[in-house]
């Protein structure tokens, strides 16, 4: 159990620690069907795209312009009102921390889970995760039969002894709220949309699993013709970092 103190967290606190040091050009912006994908120079960052929602197009307020900014630039774009630029902004911040040479663990985080019943809280539905962890506490804002709704969390989160965090809740803005929840908890974040960065674990999480690209142009045109994320796996690598990791210099891309 790890036991931690996160006070009070402000999304823009969050965000903040992430964009810090966030340095050079993007070279590629794509908002795909299921993925944002930002491509910097030492790094590819990936980000949930928000649903639609609605029958009609909704777009970005200026398309053909984000490829070509300064990360930080487009980081910045926390601040957007605009969903996908909220994507684009944290598929920036990842294409700085999810460096093409990270040391890692290669194992996927859903691996690392630790089944302690309804003490196992996993926010997020990941797909046969509840078959493989029977008796855990899976939490959605849509929930299904035998899923807890959002307003769980209050309740769950301060008894849990493990919490399983999908990245999205990045992208949404509602990891901050989480966070402080979690005082007695292993928090593990999980997904694409991870940012391997070290700055999180001062923040009450224990260990990050994300992901790092490797296929450059292949990985992009998965990401344009709506991959998910098994479709991904090819172009890259699973990457989890806790606590103790230190990075060291790997593999660079195929491509860029």
């Amino acid at each position: 159990m790890s036991g931690h103190t996160v006070q009070a967290l402000a999304t823009q606190d969050l965000y903040h620690a992430l964009s810090a040091g966030v340095k050079g050009i993007a070279s590629r912006v794509i908002v795909g069907l299921n993925w944002t994908l930002v491509v910097g120079p030492d790094g590819a960052g990936m980000a949930q795209t928000p649903a639609r929602g609605t029958a009609g197009c909704r777009s970005l307020p200026r398309p053909g312009t984000y490829a070509g900014q300064p990360l930080a630039k487009l980081a910045a774009l926390w601040q957007s009102d605009n969903v996908f630029e909220h994507a684009i902004a944290v598929a920036a911040v990842n294409a700085h921390w999810n460096r093409y040479d990270i040391v890692a663990d290669a194992a996927n985080g859903l691996d690392r889970i630790e089944n302690r019943g309804e003490r196992t809280v996993v926010i997020g539905r990941f797909p046969g995760l509840a078959a493989r962890y029977p008796g855990i506490a899976v939490v959605e804002r849509e929930p299904r039969p035998g899923e807890h709704p959002e307003s769980a969390l209050p309740k769950l989160l301060p008894r849990a002894e493990f919490v399983a965090i999908t990245a999205s809740t990045i992208v949404n803005g509602s990891l901050a709220g989480i966070l402080p929840l979690c005082q007695n908890a292993f928090v593990l974040i999980i997904g694409p949309s991870t940012p391997l960065a070290p700055v999180l674990f001062d923040l009450g999480v224990d260990a990050l699993s994300g992901f790092v690209a490797r296929d450059l142009d292949n990985l992009a045109g998965a990401v344009t013709e709506g991959a998910a994320v098994s479709a991904l796996k090819p172009y890259g690598r699973y990457a989890t970092i806790g606590r103790d990791s230190r990075s060291e210099a790997g593999p660079g891309p195929a491509s860029g």
